[in-house]
């Protein structure tokens, strides 16, 4: 599966509501996300165009100050076990669920709760963890905060986040804008990446931080220090059974 981007019809782009005025590429041109599905030997057996199945008006971009060279700008998606897929738009902030069979949204959940999220994972319990990065949250009107969800698609309600808990008004020091994921852990531990600062921690489901590592690679090597960043897109740990099981089969 491929996540792709293009340029939208010019009927559709002047549909998208929301971001920065005259921030188009070219002036009037928006790219959205399609996904094709492509067999080792590079035939297409599905495709998926987000701007068909739609309606622009009710999918605005959520942040003012965002770009409108994107509109929905997807960054991750899952498999679900009935072939269904899971795709997240961090533009719009909206978890869409597309039925293989039909293409159609038979599920989605959009701002608020959600706000920038990126990497929804889905559960062995049929909730859906994902990391809520917050950028901006169209229900409060406070700083900008991240955090970690898990979702019971069901009713939409949270049933489980990790949340900077550091006192009043301190939820702002967990955050990372873009980027980043979370995992769920065979011992019932979330594994977080605030991915902006190469940070990586492991929390109990209580929220207490059990094990913490910070990326100590910076770059570009061509940047000078000061411009250099050790961000980190996602992170997943592996068994040395799955490890093992890889290496058997690599090849």
């Amino acid at each position: 599966m491929l996540l792709c981007a293009k340029e939208i019809p010019a009927d559709v782009a002047k549909r998208v509501k929301g971001g920065l005025a005259g921030s188009e590429q070219e002036g009037n041109k928006i790219n959205s996300d399609y996904l094709v599905e492509r067999t080792k030997d590079g035939k297409n057996v599905w495709e998926w165009r987000a701007w068909e199945h739609m309606e622009p008006e009710a999918y605005p971009i959520t942040c003012p100050s965002d770009d409108r060279s994107e509109w929905t700008h997807a960054n991750g998606f899952s498999e679900l076990p009935d072939g269904d897929i899971l795709l997240s738009f961090r533009n719009i902030s909206t978890l869409v669920r597309i039925s293989r069979k039909t293409g159609a949204i038979v599920w989605k959940l959009g701002p608020p709760p959600l706000s920038g999220q990126h990497a929804p994972a889905p559960l062995a319990n049929g909730n859906i963890l994902v990391f809520d990065n917050g950028p901006f949250r169209v229900d409060t009107g406070v700083q900008p905060f991240s955090r970690v969800l898990e979702i019971n698609p069901g009713t939409k309600q949270i049933v489980w986040k990790y949340q900077d808990g550091m006192g009043p008004g301190s939820s702002h020091f967990f955050f990372s804008s873009r980027i980043s994921n979370a995992q769920r852990l065979p011992n019932g531990n979330t594994l977080i990446n605030e991915g902006l600062y190469g940070r990586f921690f492991e929390v109990t489901a209580a929220g207490d931080v059990v094990w913490e590592y910070v990326n100590p690679h910076f770059g570009p090597a061509t940047v000078v220090p000061k411009g250099q960043n050790n961000n980190v897109f996602r992170i997943y740990r592996y068994s040395p059974d799955e490890i093992d099981r890889a290496m058997r089969f690599r090849g």
